[in-house]
């Protein structure tokens, strides 16, 4: 199974997450801190472990969740486009946070199609094999 990239993407997103988060922010906990860091920080991790564990639905999941962050950070660059002038760091963060989504929504479809491809199904048998005493005959 080709999980190796996407659980170096699912990784990689939540450094790349939680740096920006308390780049942006700052350091102390509040409540509405609490939301983005289990939406990006945990739940990656936590998928990281589904995919290390090399359950097949597991990449189906890090699929929908890179979907959902990618329309995040899309909706995120233009509202910042739209309204501030100076969001350059806002705009930087989702810009690469969105690249990592869309990665990981590439690797996660590869790594799900790929599963059990290997695997051939079994020859058919003919249904009446010839006799023994019928190629003694010829």
């Amino acid at each position: 199974m080709l999980h190796k990239p996407l659980l170096i993407l699912l990784l990689s997103t939540v450094v790349v997450e939680t740096g920006f988060l308390f780049l942006e922010n700052d350091p102390s906990f509040t409540q509405g801190m609490a939301w983005k860091i289990s939406f990006f920080a945990l739940i990656p991790l936590g998928l990281s472990l589904l995919v290390w564990f090399q359950l097949r639905w597991s990449t189906a999941i890090c699929v929908f969740y890179a979907t959902i962050g990618l329309a995040i950070d899309i909706a995120t660059m233009v509202q910042a486009l739209s309204t501030d002038a100076d969001a350059v760091a806002s705009m930087m963060a989702s810009l690469v946070s969105g690249l990592f989504y869309f990665c990981l929504i590439l690797f996660g479809w590869q790594s799900f199609l790929a599963v059990d491809q290997g695997l051939t199904p079994p020859k058919l048998r003919h249904p009446n094999p010839p006799s023994p005493s019928s190629s003694e005959r010829v």
